[in-house]
């Protein structure tokens, strides 16, 4: 034998090794192909539903009345009678306010007052005499006038002390200052020694009647224009018609009870082109006090709305998508756009989705991805 033959007789063999391999392995890689089990996930049925969304707009709440407690007299803080957040009724001392020198005051008042009525007494006296001389010709008529004015005088006197009198008991009553209505008290940043006087730029407190209270918002011209339904209703009607509005608190706790917008301004703030806007909201449990801050929330009945869950969704450099289920039964990723109001559950789809579509809604982006065969587990639609 050769060696060519020899060489041929070597090859052969392991040429025929070689493609028995390949073979097998193809057979093995068409198997593992054919045998890859779906990924079973909830799935949601796109459908056309409504819904009611919601407008916000900043909002601060202030007392129905807030009205600035400040001395109508000077004097040193002696007492403070109140806490901060206290709830008070309309005369309850809140302040009393050095009295010493006012106490003096009055007593002097009095003193000259009496000492003016003594005058009185005395001219009065004088001018019966003087009266009766008169009458018998023994005196002339200038010494009877003169008598009579001293008596004009000596009253005139009295009525200007009893004036002070009623000055000086009006200042010491100022010395306690008291609650104009009922209410609930702020801030107190002056104590017992503090100087207290009607120039101070600022209040002893201020006392907020929070029975009702007042959430003050404000409207663009847009949405002035549609509040009027453009111009066909005045504002009053409009406001007539406007459904109860509710107030969303900064921790996102909505306050339980509905208001009412009562008030919107006439005319739009030239420098930002907004109306000031005031809805009304009862207060039975004192949970809004002035000065809370939040949002107010106007109902927007919509019909005809593609709504979808939101844990359907993922982003991708502020884009957001979804694993739509092709005819194939597999993931494909979809871009959607979606409308900026959403109640943090749900998405409201403007493009990118039709009635009738399937959307992966459980595992996105982990357990599945682009390409991932699907078996629904357990389908739901938006009829539910």
């Amino acid at each position: 034998m050769t060696k060519k033959e020899m060489l041929l007789s070597l090859i052969k063999p392991c040429g025929l090794c070689a493609a028995i391999t390949v073979f097998l392995t193809s057979c093995g890689s068409n198997q593992q192909q054919q045998g890859v089990m779906p990924t079973q996930v909830e799935t949601f049925t796109v459908a056309l539903d409504s819904m009611t969304l919601y407008e916000s707009y900043p909002a601060t709440i202030k007392g129905k009345t807030d009205i600035e407690i400040r001395p109508q007299i000077s004097g040193f803080i002696t007492k403070v009678h109140v806490d901060e957040g206290q709830v008070v009724k309309k005369g309850q001392i809140l302040f009393t306010i050095d009295q010493v020198q006012y106490e003096a005051a009055v007593r002097s008042a009095e003193a000259a007052v009496a000492a003016a009525e003594s005058q009185v007494a005395t001219a009065r006296l004088t001018e019966e005499n003087q009266k009766k001389l008169h009458a018998k010709n023994i005196i002339s008529d200038y010494e009877y006038e003169t008598a009579v004015l001293a008596l004009r005088s000596a009253e005139a006197s009295l009525n200007q002390a009893r004036a002070s009198l009623v000055n000086a008991q009006r200042n010491l009553d100022y010395t306690e200052v008291v609650a104009p209505s009922d209410g609930v008290v702020g801030t107190i940043p002056n104590r017992e020694g503090s100087l207290a006087s009607p120039s101070s730029a600022q209040a002893l407190t201020t006392v907020s009647d929070i029975s009702e209270v007042y959430a003050y918002f404000s409207l663009n011209e847009k949405d002035i224009i549609n509040m009027s339904d453009n111009g066909t209703m005045t504002v009053n009607q409009a406001i007539k018609n406007m459904p109860e509005v509710y107030f969303e608190m900064s921790n996102g706790t909505r306050y339980p009870l509905p208001g009412k917008v009562s008030t919107v301004s006439g005319v739009l703030d030239s420098s930002t082109g907004t109306a000031s806007v005031r809805a009304l909201f009862k207060n039975t449990n004192s949970m809004l006090r002035s000065g809370l801050t939040g949002q107010i929330l106007i109902p927007q009945p919509s019909n005809n709305l593609l709504i979808i869950p939101q844990k359907a969704t993922y982003e991708i450099q502020d884009r957001i998508y979804v694993y739509l289920v092709n005819d194939s039964s597999k993931a494909v990723s979809t871009n959607i756009t979606v409308s900026p109001v959403n109640d943090g559950q749900t998405y409201i789809v403007t493009s990118g989705l039709k009635p009738g579509d399937v959307i992966v809604t459980e595992g996105v982006g982990t357990s599945v991805r682009a390409g991932t065969l699907i078996a629904p587990r357990n389908a739901a639609t938006a009829q539910q």
